[in-house]
């Protein structure tokens, strides 16, 4: 069996959310390449709305926080909407006190 593709991007079902995975512990330096992730998978998907899944985060402090607000941000600039699943308690309350409970 052969395949092949035609010229131009591949079909795109941009009714389909892109999924954004983050798992372990956020650092300061992990925040460009997560949001670098997500332009990428923006871009290829066509996507209007982006789940990200924290149900793997295993400290979720500030800069996790940080890490979400400008996954958010990244987002928006691509006309999107970000959208949390898994997110455990310890970092709902932690998005709510900083003022970004709509992310969750």
């Amino acid at each position: 069996m052969s395949y092949s593709r035609g010229p131009g991007l591949p079909d795109v079902d941009a009714t389909m959310p892109a999924v954004l995975v983050v798992v372990g512990r956020v650092t300061p330096a992990d925040v460009p390449r997560l949001c670098d992730e997500l332009d990428s998978l923006l871009y290829e998907s066509g996507a209007t709305e982006v789940i990200c899944d924290v149900t793997g985060l295993t400290h979720p402090d500030l800069t996790a926080v940080d890490a979400l607000a400008r996954l958010r941000l990244t987002a928006r600039k691509a006309g999107c909407r970000l959208r949390l699943c898994g997110a455990r308690q310890d970092l709902l309350m932690l998005l709510r006190l900083v003022g970004l409970s709509d992310v969750a």
